[in-house]
C-alpha cells in the first residue's frame, strides 16, 4: 500500500496533519504515488497542462487564500518546466512547498535540482531517508509557512519507495513576532513628529496590518498608498492614493514626490514601486519595515531599517505616540482631499481615445468592463505593454482583488494565475487579463478551466498582434519590427475549440454578449478577443535607451 512507503506517508501527513486541502501539479511516474496518497486522504488535486502553469496556479492560490501552497512535479523536466513560475513565487516571497521527485542516477531526468532551485531563489531541501522523512518534511513545510518562502523538497525515487512508519507529522507552531527594538520605535516616532507630509507605503508584507496602519496614519496625518501587488488594501479611504510608482496617477505621483517622510511597510522599494527612484527625493527620510532583515535597504536608500512585521511595528509606534500624546494633521488637508477626489483613479483622468479602424482603445474597453462587471471580482494580469489597463482601470474590492505576478516580469503566467485565484475564491468573478503573446503561450490551460468547470472566469485578451512592449520601445528608435509583429489570431475560435464561450470586441457595443453571460449561469468560461488600438504605447512604458 502507498501509505506504507515514504511517498505515501508524505501525502497522508500533508493532507491529514498539515491540513493541505488543494494541490497543484502535473503527474508523472515520479510523483504518481504521492498524488494518490494526497487525494486518498482528502486533498483536491488540480491537474494543469504544463508545470509552469501549475506553479503559477499554486502561487496565486497561496496569495489569495493566505495558506501555504503545494505543488508537485515529476523529476528533472517536470521541475525545469516549473522554474519560471517558481522564480515568480520566490521573488514574491510566496509561501509555497514544492514536492519534486528526484532521479539520483544519470539518465531518466537526472539534474542538479538543488542548484536549479537556488538559481531562481527557491530554497532547496531534500528527504534523505525513511528514518529522516518526518523531520525533513517538517523542516521544509515550516520554512515555507513561517519564513514565507518558496521551498523545494526533492524526493529521491529510491527513498520514496522505502517503508515508512505511520507516525504523525510533528506540530508546526508559528511564534509571535518580536517587538521592535525600543530605540527604533523612538526614532520612528521622532521622525513622524518632525514630518509635515508623511506617507505610508504598504506592500504585500503589510496585508495583515491594514487596521494597524490605518489607525497610525489617522493619528499622524499620513497619506496611504500601496504597491500595485497590494492594491485595494486601503480601498474607500479618503486619503488613499491608490498605487505608487510607475502606475501612480499624476495626482498621486505629485503627492508621493512631495512627501518628506516615507515609511515602507512590507515593501521592497523596487524601481517599479519608486518610479525608478524619481518619486522619493534625496531630501526625503525613508524608513523601511520588513520581516526579513535582508530586505532592508536592498533595493533603495533607507535611513532607518526595522526588522519586524508591519502590524507589530505599527502597534509599537502607536503605543509610543499614545505615551507621548502625539497627534498631527500631517498631509491630511482639505486641499489634498480635493486633489485625490479628482485624480485618485486612472479611469477618472481625462483622455482622448485613440482611433484605429476596427479596433478599440484599451482604456475605453477597460472602463466599459469596469462598469459592466460585478464589484466582487479578482483580477489577474499577465505581463506586457497592456498590463496597466486591467491592473489600474479595473477597480478591486480589497487586497485580495488583484493578483499581480510581475516580480519576475514573465509573459505567459496570467491565465494560470487567474485559475489559481479562481480556485481560492470561487465566490468571485475572476478576470484573466492577457496580451495576445501570453495568451498563445498559455492557451492549453483554457482546457484546464473548462475541465475544472471554472465558469466564473472571464478571459480578456488585449490583442494588438504584436509583442507590444518591444514595438513601442524600439520602433521610435528606427529598429526593424518584423520579429515582434505577428499575423492575426482568432482567439474567439481558439477558445471555442477548448469549450469556452467567446466573443470578438472591436467597440463597446460588442460587449453585449458579456452582459448576457454575466446574467446567465456562467457555465463556461468566457473569452473576449479584444482588438485593441496599436499606435501608442501604454502611459507607463519608458522608451528604450539602446539595444
Amino acid at each position: 500500500m502507498a501509505e506504507t512507503t515514504v511517498a505515501g506517508w508524505i501525502g497522508a501527513a500533508l493532507a491529514k496533519d498539515a491540513g493541505i486541502r488543494t494541490v497543484f501539479g502535473v503527474v508523472g511516474s515520479g510523483n504518481f504515488q504521492l498524488v494518490n496518497a494526497l487525494t486518498g486522504h482528502g486533498a483536491r488535486f488540480v491537474a494543469a497542462r504544463h508545470e509552469g502553469a501549475a506553479a503559477a496556479m499554486a502561487d496565486a492560490w497561496a496569495r489569495v487564500s493566505g495558506e501555504v501552497g503545494l505543488l508537485t512535479v515529476h523529476q528533472g523536466p517536470g521541475l525545469t518546466n516549473a522554474l519560471t513560475g517558481l522564480a515568480e513565487a520566490a521573488m514574491s516571497r510566496t509561501p509555497l512547498l514544492v514536492l519534486a521527485a528526484e532521479a539520483t542516477a544519470p539518465g531518466g531526468g537526472h539534474v542538479d535540482q538543488a542548484a536549479l532551485a537556488a538559481a531562481v531563489g527557491v530554497i532547496p531541501d531534500r528527504v534523505t531517508a525513511a528514518s529522516t522523512v518526518r523531520n525533513d518534511l517538517r523542516r521544509a513545510y515550516r520554512t515555507a509557512l513561517v519564513e514565507r518562502r518558496t521551498v523545494l523538497l526533492s524526493l529521491p525515487l529510491d527513498v520514496q519507495a522505502q517503508p515508512a512508519d505511520d507516525d504523525a507529522l510533528p506540530e508546526i507552531r508559528v511564534w509571535p513576532r518580536l517587538w521592535p527594538a525600543p530605540e527604533t520605535v523612538t526614532a520612528v516616532a521622532d521622525a513622524l513628529a518632525r514630518a509635515q507630509r508623511p506617507l505610508f507605503l504598504a506592500g504585500r508584507g503589510a496585508r495583515q496590518a491594514k487596521a494597524d496602519l490605518k489607525q497610525l496614519a489617522e493619528r499622524t496625518g499620513a497619506l496611504l498608498v500601496t504597491t500595485t501587488a497590494c492594491r485595494g488594501l486601503f480601498r474607500g479611504e479618503e486619503f488613499s492614493l491608490d498605487v505608487s510608482g510607475a502606475f501612480a496617477t499624476p495626482a498621486a505621483a505629485a503627492l508621493i514626490a512631495g512627501a518628506d517622510l516615507v515609511i515602507a511597510w512590507g515593501c521592497a522599494l523596487s524601481p517599479l514601486v519608486t518610479g525608478n527612484g524619481t518619486l522619493i527625493g534625496d531630501g526625503t527620510t525613508v524608513v523601511q519595515v520588513d520581516a526579513s532583515p535582508a530586505a532592508l535597504g536592498a533595493r533603495h536608500r533607507v535611513d532607518l531599517g526595522i526588522p519586524s512585521d508591519a502590524a507589530t511595528a505599527a502597534r509599537a509606534v502607536t503605543a509610543e505616540l499614545d505615551r507621548r500624546g502625539q497627534r498631527a494633521q500631517g498631509y491630511r488637508t482639505p486641499e489634498v482631499s480635493r486633489r485625490l477626489a479628482a485624480g485618485r483613479r486612472w479611469r477618472d483622468v481625462p483622455f482622448t481615445p485613440e482611433t484605429e479602424p476596427g479596433r478599440i482603445d484599451p482604456r475605453t474597453l477597460t472602463i466599459a468592463l469596469d462598469d459592466l462587471l460585478p464589484a466582487e471580482r479578482t483580477v489577474a494580469t499577465d505581463s506586457g505593454n497592456f498590463m496597466g489597463y486591467p491592473a489600474l482601470f479595473l477597480d478591486v474590492p480589497d487586497e485580495d482583488g488583484l493578483v499581480f505576478t510581475q516580480a519576475f516580469e514573465s509573459v505567459g503566467l496570467g491565465l494560470a494565475t487567474a485559475l489559481g485565484a479562481a480556485i481560492a475564491r470561487p465566490d468571485r468573478l475572476t478576470v484573466a487579463a492577457l496580451g495576445d503573446g501570453g495568451a498563445l503561450m498559455s492557451g492549453g490551460e483554457l482546457e484546464t478551466a473548462v475541465r475544472l468547470g471554472i465558469g466564473g472566469l472571464l478571459v480578456v485578451v488585449y490583442n494588438d498582434e504584436a509583442n507590444g512592449t518591444e514595438v513601442h520601445r524600439f520602433g521610435p528608435l528606427g529598429y526593424p519590427l518584423a520579429n515582434v509583429r505577428f499575423p492575426a489570431a482568432d482567439f474567439a475560435r481558439i477558445a471555442a475549440g477548448y469549450g469556452c464561450a467567446a466573443v470578438t470586441v472591436r467597440r463597446v457595443a460588442d460587449l453585449a454578449p458579456v452582459s448576457a453571460w454575466l446574467d446567465g449561469d456562467r457555465a463556461r468560461p468566457l473569452l473576449i478577443d479584444a482588438k485593441v488600438t496599436r499606435r501608442a504605447p501604454a502611459w507607463w512604458l519608458a522608451p528604450a535607451g539602446g539595444d
